[in-house]
């Protein structure tokens, strides 16, 4: 059976950790942005924002997150390495999920609304020729990080997705049995 295009992308995504210059911008990066309000948004709350550093800009997030790592008393090495960590890729998106006051649409649904903007902007990339991964951490849970940022209360990061042009290619997808996932009621 030949794949659409589509459904080609979706099932050969990877994740690629090896990344370097260009990252998306322009059209391309507006593209990525708009994949991600096509997500599943019920009353179209978009409960979520993103937070983009590139060029200098992961520098600042880098000594942002130098100073999160010093006040939460990591080990030396973590915080060595935490302002290198936004150099890892030519963008990184910060998703934060932002919740509304809703009668109808709980808190847990709009935070699933928000971690699905970052598969779509992964796919959006991906399909544009870039590479990319989603990244977690523990920034993500970190209210030191989070003043750092000035997330309001409620809000929380869902991922870090880091952007650019692959150096080398991931692996392809190796095929698996998805029947043990399966139980049909």
């Amino acid at each position: 059976m030949e794949l659409s295009p589509g459904l080609s992308l979706l099932l050969n995504r990877r994740s690629c950790h090896a990344l370097t210059e260009p990252g998306p911008d322009g059209a391309a990066l507006d593209a990525i942005f708009q994949a991600a309000l096509r997500v599943p948004d019920f009353l179209h709350l978009r409960p979520f924002r993103f937070l983009v550093a590139g060029g200098d800009g992961r520098d600042r997030l880098g000594q942002a997150m130098l100073r999160a790592a010093l006040a939460a008393g990591k080990p030396d090495a973590v915080v060595e390495r935490a302002p290198r960590l936004p150099h890892r890729a030519p963008l990184v998106v910060i998703v934060v999920a932002v919740p509304r006051v809703s009668d109808v649409v709980p808190v847990f649904d709009q935070i699933l609304s928000a971690g699905c903007t970052v598969m779509a902007m992964q796919m959006a990339a991906q399909a544009q020729g870039f590479g990319g991964v989603w990244r977690s951490g523990w920034l993500m849970h970190d209210d030191g990080f989070h003043r750092e940022l000035g997330l309001a209360e409620g809000e929380r990061i869902v991922g870090f997705l880091y952007l650019g042009t692959p150096s080398a290619q991931p692996a392809p997808a190796p095929a698996e049995d998805h029947s043990p996932l399966i139980h049909w009621l």
